[in-house]
């Protein structure tokens, strides 16, 4: 394990390729999927020998399922989203179509970028299962398997309903749900308008090239003018044809802001993880509560509520003192019992705040970083893309000029 961390620390790691497939799944039916291929290299050098480069092939599922292992065993951790599935938030032009090399091009992109979140991550870098996923081919979902997170896995859906019996929620994760509402509300909205603002660019700079013809075609009748009429077609049809790469590019930043209206969703986790802890505490508490009072109540002799056991005391007797002796010990036992499992309960949840509450400041401090990179590097990419703008029409007005 420790010869692995120190491996981890010591490469580089690129998903290089996308491959179309065709296999047969579980249910023995032939399907049509994605492969990407992961290379490792070592960039530590052995008596002046850089290590080779280490390969292999994974599905996104696969990928999913890592995401899945880790969310599972790491629960107080921020983990990194994967990119979609499926495009959403696209302007009309762009294919949604999960095969489109564009839309593939893009997810691979998004995987590694996955990778080198998990990698860069100061306690998901160090798991042995990360380490296999980028080292070993073959068995490596038998080892994710023979891990039993699937069982843990089954029993964290309590968590979607322990929010609503929760009694006493900690409120910094109340307001974390609330952050992580507001953050993908926000970028939710964000994309939209850019989806529209493309769709719009692009109407507006294709018709241009409606202009580019008519003053070709214009050129030909014309002897004085048809030069200039020519050079502000060809201009035209160059602005026309630009706005193409233009949304490309936009695409990668949408792709920015999309891992972080994906990361709401891994915030919320952490927040549910918490809720379904806290539940179980109380419950706890409450349980030992009982049972003490079950026991004074034996010990005096005296009844505070209806209960099942007064009636069956009116119905059939008093028990004799050795069977309330006899009982008295069995609850003290598990009193006990108990009060050890609610310290040890307490202990865990206060262990959880302190990690959850380190992971999430550290991620705040990336999606600072990231989404302020990301819009500063987007408005140069605009102000770039005026500035062209502007030099094809100063082009053009030279041409109408002569």
């Amino acid at each position: 394990m420790t010869e692995n961390n120190f491996w981890l620390k010591k490469i580089e790691i690129s998903v290089s390729e996308a491959e179309k497939r065709t296999g047969r799944n579980a249910m023995n039916m032939q399907e049509t999927y994605t492969a990407y291929l992961i290379e490792t290299r070592s960039v530590e050098h052995t008596d002046g020998q850089s290590v080779l480069t280490d390969s292999l092939w994974r599905r996104y599922s696969e990928f999913e399922l890592l995401r899945n292992y880790l969310l599972v065993y790491y629960p107080h951790i921020v983990v990194p989203p994967l990119p979609e599935k499926r495009a959403e938030f696209v302007w009309h032009k762009l294919s949604a179509d999960n095969m489109d090399p564009d839309f593939v091009e893009r997810r691979r992109i998004g995987l590694e970028n996955f990778l080198l979140r998990v990698a860069s991550h100061p306690i998901l870098c160090r798991d042995k299962i990360f380490y296999l996923f980028l080292t070993q081919e073959g068995n490596w979902k038998e080892t994710v398997n023979e891990t039993g997170f699937q069982l843990k896995a089954d029993s964290r859906l309590k968590a979607l309903n322990a929010t609503f019996r929760v009694k006493n929620p900690d409120k910094r994760f109340t307001e974390l749900k609330h952050y992580s509402d507001e953050l993908q509300s926000v970028i939710s909205h964000l994309l939209r308008v850019r989806a529209r603002v493309a769709d719009r660019l692009y109407g507006v700079y294709k018709v241009h090239g409606n202009y580019g013809r008519v003053f070709s075609e214009w050129s030909a009748i014309e002897k004085e003018m048809g030069d200039g009429l020519q050079s502000a077609g060809h201009h035209m049809d160059v602005y026309a044809s630009s706005i193409d790469d233009i949304l490309e590019d936009e695409e990668h930043y949408a792709d920015q802001l999309k891992e972080y209206l994906f990361y709401a969703e891994a915030l919320r986790a952490v927040c549910r993880k918490h809720e379904l802890m806290q539940y179980d505490l109380e419950m706890a508490a409450q349980d030992l509560a009982s049972k003490k009072q079950q026991c004074e109540e034996l010990a005096t002799g005296t009844v505070r509520m209806f209960s099942l056991k007064g009636m069956t005391t009116k119905l059939f007797g008093q028990e004799t003192p050795e069977q309330r002796e006899a009982r008295v010990k069995v609850l003290e036992e598990q009193i006990n019992e108990g009060e050890q499992q609610l310290k040890s309960k307490n202990l865990e949840g206060r262990e959880f705040v302190k990690n959850a509450w380190a992971d999430i400041e550290r991620f705040k401090e990336q999606k600072n970083h990231d989404l302020k990179e990301a819009l500063i590097s987007y408005a140069v990419m605009q102000i770039s893309m005026c500035k062209k703008g502007i030099q094809v029409w100063t082009n053009a007005k030279e041409c109408f000029s002569k």
